[in-house]
C-alpha cells in the first residue's frame, strides 16, 4: 500500500544542511529495501514529500520517525494518508527510471 508523507521544514537553513547527508543515507537505505516510492524536496524549501511502500499506517509512521530529519527537528510539520493511485503517466515518469 502507498502512503504520501506531506512534509514541513522549519526554517532554520544550518540544521537542514548538517542533517542531510543522514536522511539522505537513510533514504537510500529506504529504497534500496523497497519502501520509498518516491520522494524530494519541494523546490522553494518549504518541506518535502514522500511516498512509501508499507503494510500498515502505523509502518509507514515508523519509517518517518525514524528519518534523522524527523528526529533532528527539520520536520516542522508532516501528515502521512494512504493514497490510492489512480493512474500514471510512464512518460512523464522517464526522467527517473
Amino acid at each position: 500500500m502507498k502512503f504520501v508523507n506531506l512534509i514541513t521544514y522549519v526554517a532554520d537553513e544550518k540544521r537542514i544542511l548538517d542533517i542531510r547527508p543522514l536522511h539522505r543515507e537513510y533514504a537510500q537505505k529506504l529504497r534500496a529495501e523497497g519502501k520509498i516510492v518516491i520522494a524530494g524536496p519541494f523546490r522553494d524549501g518549504a518541506g518535502a514529500l514522500i511516498v512509501y511502500e508499507a503494510n500498515s499506517q502505523d509502518e509507514a509512521e515508523a519509517l518517518a520517525i525514524n528519518d534523522p530529519f524527523f528526529k533532528g527537528g527539520v520536520w516542522k510539520s508532516h501528515e502521512i494518508h494512504h493514497w490510492e493511485i489512480l493512474g500514471v503517466n510512464h512518460e512523464l515518469l522517464r526522467e527517473f527510471a
